[in-house]
């Protein structure tokens, strides 16, 4: 084993990561294929270890389920009380967070990982629980069964036919620092239900026909070891790349196989099938875009394309790679995915190419090191595919023609201005750097037709016996042929330079382009919007017309986004969009699903499922070739993830609304139930005694009682129109008409209004002769002044002074209303203007009296609060604006111009 110098950045990104970590506890999952594998008995065993060690273990909650042997392993544990929780008329009992967070023991056990919490616990699910016990520092051992991993559940459903419900997300699985695989073997599993030991006899039995089926069992035991399995290799790649180890680990296989549009391919491609099945290994399926060959025609662009979806279909990675050699490409790449086997075909061309120009094969041999190379021609039972014979496009046209001979033209003329005065071979040079411009303007054959003619040109003009082809001095023809390669090199790299040139701009557009998207879909909300903006970037990068899909309410699709780059699918397509949201795989033009179709679905998938498909129907009517459609997977990813968002936003704010609209019925009818319910009873009592007519009533109890039915009456008016008054305030029935008045006036007819109510306190009123007229409603003013006296009778003693000042400042009128009552409570000066919140008053209300007040105020443009004041009590301070001039004071000046 080789060991290199790990790179520093990521060196440094590791220290970070593990500092983070640091910080926070262990997760430690026993991790089971179903339920009564004995994972919450191996916990506790664990558990019960790290105890006898000394170390600080507590049981959060654990499950039993009845069982005797799990039950005695409790004993001797900490077992922490369950927090009880009232749902429905009964009584639910969960994990105690906050208990568990004030004990800060070494390691908390909770069973069940993906349990869901009752509702009104802090979190929706046990795993949220868990994750803010690890924040804490907090270390925690679990359980968790494959079946609720959120991956895995479409399969488990295929297999055992169940829909589980509660799931984790895989990503909170590998945040495990530890997973611990409990196994049992199916028939043993099922020996444990007939002996009563995973569930009770009557429920035992019918879990042997359906969940726990021996079939099912040993399917879940697969997913459950190579979940493992893929979890180790996942930790073997991380200490690999922490260590800069470039050797391979043979650990586990996985297997790479070279692809192109050859056809022989499909060959290589069910060989390297045949080999991953036997081995249960992943394979791969690359292929390597060199600039240095010959560019492919369309015919083999199609041919590759599907070669790579066959290999997909098959379950392999299809992965497309770009460099300069091949062999150098795919080692560096298989090293990179920890490959331990390569299977390329056997070569059949000439061997003289393979002395000329290199063989990939060879070097790819001898690069390979501790990689495996399997040299296969395919199954000799399939029947040989001779390749049809390419037509070569014609690709240049008669200007490049042109152009080479002009280009050669004129440095014949240069050549032959320099020729009295310089060397011959410092005029081939000319040729050279002509047959470079050349190549760097034209294609291949031109180029190399430059070359030719460029040496039969000096030739002709420079080497003696001028205007002829002979040569008298045999150096001359050295000169030619080195003349030739060094011209033809140079035209060769200069093409090729090009193309990576033309390669590295196409894929720089593209990724722009997909940038760009990101970037607008992040900007806007709505699917409408969002559907519009992708049709237009994918139509603007893939020349295509494009459709966006979306479910309706009965899951059928329609169309969403509109503009020229949109088209709208006919019934037949329509057909084919809702085949691939109901199935969630590509299908149409160019797929071998409903190949007939005009234009390509692709499924839009997020990490809730699918949200709606995406078409594309090129203008050019040809199908799309393997890159452009990882392309428009990127492209369609961050559409979907987009709509994701605007979904969840949706639903999160519908959500919101219908959660504080219960929470504020809730409020409302437990706080008007009481409120109507005293002065009805009092009501009711005073009316059904004046009734009795077996009863002697003198007059003094008489009007007593006729009294108490009045005061409770205007007490339940003032109740019911304070509840109207914030239900027209807050849907904006109420408007503000502000007219310029004195205060006094309004004070005077709010004092009037309460009358006998002001008995037992005494009101001093200190309002200074300067104040100007203010612009105010005066109905709604009235209300607020009643509102604040109303409180302030409520919430002070009998006897107690009120009193009610105002000053002006700076065209600011402060109106402010003073008690000696027992004050504000610390840190409530600004809640009490919320809606429904009551203070101590024991002569009931709503707990809208201030919410109003603030409401009028603010809707004047003034601010309202409150405060305590020194020697006790508290006092309700408002502003009110006196800006501007009044309509007697305008007259006047116009008197006075």
């Amino acid at each position: 084993m080789e060991e290199q110098r790990p790179d520093p950045d990521k060196l440094l990104d590791k220290v970070r990561r593990d500092t983070e970590r640091g910080r926070e506890g262990r997760l430690k999952v026993f991790f089971g294929a179903a339920p009564g594998v004995g994972k919450t008995y191996a916990m506790l065993e664990a558990a019960r270890q790290k105890r006898a060690e000394g170390i600080d273990i507590v049981v959060g909650l654990v499950e039993t389920h009845g069982r005797k042997e799990t039950l005695a392993l409790l004993g001797g544990l900490e077992v922490l009380p369950r927090r009880s929780l009232e749902y429905r008329g009964k009584y639910l009992y969960e994990f105690d967070l906050d208990a568990a967070i004030a004990r800060q023991p070494t390691i908390m056990l909770v069973d069940e990982f993906a349990h869901t919490n009752a509702p009104g616990s802090r979190h929706k699910k046990r795993w949220q629980d868990i994750y803010e016990l690890l924040g804490d520092g907090i270390s925690v051992y679990t359980t968790l069964n494959v079946q609720h991993l959120e991956s895995l559940n479409d399969v488990v459903s295929q297999i055992t036919g169940i829909n589980v419900r509660e799931t984790v997300p895989d990503l909170v699985l590998e945040r495990a620092d530890e997973i611990e695989l409990v196994d049992l073997p199916p028939d043993d599993l099922i020996q444990r239900l007939k002996e009563g030991k995973v569930y009770m006899p009557d429920q035992a039995a019918a879990a042997i026909e359906n969940f726990f089926r021996k079939g099912n069992l040993i399917a879940l035991r697969e997913l459950a070891l190579r979940r493992t399995a893929e979890r180790v290799d996942e930790q073997m790649q991380t200490y690999r790349q922490d260590k800069g180890i470039k050797d391979i680990w043979p650990a586990g296989e996985r297997i790479l196989v070279c692809v192109g549009h050859n056809p022989r391919s499909v060959r290589l491609i069910h060989a390297a099938r045949r080999l991953a099945a036997g081995l249960r290994a992943e394979w791969i399926a690359v292929h390597v875009e060199a600039p240095s060959k010959v560019r492919p025609s369309e015919s083999d662009i199609k041919q590759l394309a599907d070669h790579l979806r066959l290999a997909e279909s098959l379950g392999a990675e299809s992965v497309t790679l770009s460099g300069q050699r091949l062999s150098e490409e795919v080692i560096a790449y298989a090293r990179k995915r920890n490959v331990t086997r390569i299977i390329v075909g056997k070569p059949t061309h000439a061997r003289w190419k393979d002395k000329l120009f290199g063989s990939p094969l060879d070097e790819i041999v001898r690069a390979s090191g501790d990689i495996d190379v399997y040299v296969i021609s395919g199954d000799a039972m399939e029947p040989h595919r001779h390749p049809e014979r390419r037509k070569r496009p014609r690709t240049w046209r008669n200007r490049e023609w042109a152009w080479s001979i002009l280009t050669v033209t004129a440095c014949t003329v240069i050549a032959r201005l320099m020729f009295p005065y310089v060397e011959r071979v410092d005029l081939a040079m000319v040729y050279v750097l002509g047959v470079m411009f050349t190549a760097s303007r034209t294609s291949r054959w031109p180029s190399l037709f430059a070359t030719v003619l460029s040496v039969a040109a000096f030739d002709f003009f420079f080497v003696p016996p001028y205007h002829t082809f002979a040569v008298t001095d045999v150096r001359y023809v050295v000169t030619f042929i080195v003349m030739f390669i060094v011209s033809f090199v140079i035209s060769r790299l200069t093409l090729r330079v090009r193309q990576q040139a033309e390669a590295a701009r196409l894929r720089e557009r593209r990724t722009a382009a997909l940038y760009n998207l990101s970037r607008d879909l992040v900007r806007e909300r709505g699917s409408e919007r969002l559907s519009g903006i992708a049709a237009k970037h994918i139509s603007e990068v893939f020349e295509s017309l494009v459709a966006v899909l979306l479910p309706e309410d009965e899951g059928r699709l329609a169309p969403r986004s509109k503009g020229a780059a949109a088209y709208a699918p006919d019934q037949q397509e329509l057909s084919v969009a809702q085949w691939v949201y109901e199935h969630r795989q590509p299908a149409g033009m160019g797929t071998d699903t409903l190949p007939g179709a005009k234009a390509l679905y692709l499924p839009l998938i997020s990490s809730a499922g699918i949200v709606g498909v995406i078409g594309i129907q090129p203008l050019s009517k040809r199908d799309v070739d393997p890159e452009q459609f990882h392309y428009l997977e990127a492209f369609a990813n961050q559409t979907a993830i987009a709509l994701e968002r605007s979904f969840l936003g949706a639903a999160a704010q519908r959500a919101l609304l219908k959660a504080e609209t219960e929470s504020l019925r809730n409020t409302l009818l437990s706080s008007i139930s009481h409120d109507l319910r005293t002065p009805l009873s009092a009501i009711t009592g005073a009316a059904s005694t004046l009734l009795q007519r077996d009863v002697l009533i003198d007059t003094d109890s008489r009007l007593e009682l006729v009294q108490t039915i009045q005061e409770e009456a205007d007490h339940l008016n003032r109740i019911i129109k304070n509840v109207l008054d914030m239900t027209r305030l807050e849907s904006g029935a109420i408007t503000v008409n502000k007219e310029w008045q004195p205060l006094e006036e309004i004070v005077g007819v709010v004092l009037n209004r309460l009358g006998d109510r002001l008995n037992d306190h005494p009101v001093t009123v200190k309002l200074p002769g300067s104040l100007p007229l203010i612009p105010f409603d005066g109905l709604l003013l009235e209300q607020v002044l009643m509102n604040l006296f109303d409180n302030a009778i409520k919430y002070t003693p009998k006897g107690t002074p009120l009193e009610l000042s105002a000053s002006e400042d700076f065209y600011t009128v402060t109106v402010a209303l003073a008690d000696r009552g027992p004050g504000i409570p610390p840190g409530e000066e600004e809640h009490i203007f919320d809606k429904f919140v009551r203070g101590r008053s024991t002569t009931g209300g709503v707990g809208l009296g201030l919410a109003i007040c603030r409401t009028i105020i603010n809707a004047h443009g003034g601010k309202i609060w409150a405060e305590n004041r020194e020697g006790g009590g508290a006092v309700v301070r408002f502003t009110l604006s006196s800006a501007g001039l009044p309509p007697a004071t305008k007259k006047e000046e116009k008197q006075a111009d």
